[in-house]
């Protein structure tokens, strides 16, 4: 049976086809995927469809953790209103503290898309592709395919784990990504050593140490650098936001600015990255160091050699020291690539402006492909740094429905 959609607003022309229809795809259903649809709602006339399992990504995290971000920074959307953190509390009766637990989190995020996109559906995208007439064709897991308008990318970061090449012959039973992991405790009684500096690594160190394991930390850095955890902004008290934006992404002075992304990225190129970098650089809560005390940290190494004899892993680090362990787990971050997204068709990727894997994004988070969006920490180049955390989804959804509605009254 043919489904006829037609977009009222002259966002997207959908046509006459089998399956169905929609103005607006969003691909992903994590903390951005979810802002986007909540605020897209209030679009009159506009069909937005969200793909993804909601939370899917935070919800494959190690058990125990906890969200580096402040309270404040931490609402899905929205700074304040009916969907925050504290709505969320309030509503369903949970009691949790700060730092946020991730599982507490990840309830809240399937509280908001119950909330703001109920119609979620759980199916994931396996192929989005442009047609001639300007539309988009995405496939599904089960072969069902669907055409839109326009496409949101907002499937977080999960394909860019990045893993040093020194790692690359070694096998998965005996090195892996932290992001790999939905539980440590597996680590007990097991020498483990985590290599990277930031706080994925920090925090997986902590609670494999908690689990009864046996683990060290290599870290390039010469010297770990830890949160302050709120120290000055609590001591400032009511001036807190003369110096610090509820973004909670950057230190004094610097905080303020990266929330304004119009006024960052207005900044010469040279001068954004160093900047951006001051904001994002690796580093630990401060809540981490006592449950670190035990833990051996090694500052000031890179790994120049790794190889597999007898069932362990054996590593020699740049001054010649050898060291070994029963399993490396990467805390090595994620290295941005939006041309690596899997669903994404060639043609897309090979025509896709980018620097360094981050898609040159102009209004409306919009791509070079008219009517190709990106959401998330692939928007920082463009955007600034808060577009890698939570906090960021406040200004990327209110981009992108502002711009859908310019586009809208300009048609």
């Amino acid at each position: 049976m043919s489904t006829t959609v037609i977009s009222r607003d002259g966002l997207g022309r959908v046509g006459g086809f089998g399956g169905v229809g929609c103005d607006v795809a969003v691909v992903g259903a994590g903390p951005y995927g979810l802002s986007a649809a909540a605020r897209l709602r209030g679009v009159e006339g506009l069909s937005v469809r969200v793909f993804g399992e909601p939370m899917s990504f935070w919800a494959g995290m190690p058990a125990g953790m906890l969200l580096r971000s402040a309270w404040d920074a931490c609402h899905i959307g929205f700074p304040s209103g009916e969907l925050t953190l504290d709505a969320y509390r309030a509503e369903c009766g949970e009691r949790f503290g700060r730092p946020v637990p991730l599982d507490a989190f990840i309830d809240y995020g399937r509280w908001f898309a119950r909330r703001a996109a109920p119609a979620v559906d759980t199916r994931r995208v396996g192929l989005v592709e442009r047609l001639a007439d300007g539309e988009f064709r995405l496939r599904l897991d089960d072969g069902e395919t669907v055409r839109a308008g326009r496409v949101v990318i907002a499937a977080g970061i999960e394909s860019f784990a990045s893993r040093p090449a020194v790692f690359d012959e070694l096998s998965p039973e005996l090195v892996t990504h932290s992001s790999e992991h939905t539980d440590l405790s597996v680590f007990a009684d097991r020498r483990v050593l985590v290599v990277g500096g930031g706080q994925s690594a920090l925090e997986s160190a902590a609670l494999i140490h908690e689990a009864g394991g046996q683990v060290e930390v290599i870290a390039r850095a010469e010297q770990l650098v830890w949160l302050r955890g709120g120290t000055i902004q609590r001591r400032l008290g009511r001036f807190k936001p003369l110096l610090y934006a509820q973004t909670d992404v950057g230190p004094a002075g610097l905080s303020r600015l990266v929330a304004l992304p119009a006024l960052f990225t207005s900044l010469p190129r040279e001068l954004q990255n160093k900047l951006a970098y001051r904001a994002i650089r690796p580093a630990g809560a401060r809540w981490l160091v006592d449950r670190l005390t035990d833990v051996p940290i090694h500052t000031g190494h890179t790994v120049t050699r790794a190889h597999a004899s007898s069932g362990a892993v054996h590593l020699t680090l740049q001054d010649g020291t050898h060291c070994e362990a029963d399993h490396i787990i990467l805390g090595t971050g994620y290295k941005i690539d939006a041309t690596q997204y899997p669903f994404l068709a060639p043609h897309l990727t090979a025509n896709l402006k980018h620097t360094g894997g981050y898609p040159t994004l102009g209004p409306g988070m919009e791509s070079s492909i008219p009517g190709l969006h990106f959401l998330g920490a692939p928007a920082a180049r463009s955007h600034g740094p808060t577009m890698r955390f939570v906090s960021g989804s406040w200004h990327a959804s209110t981009q992108l429905t502002n711009h859908l509605k310019k586009h809208a009254r300009a048609r």
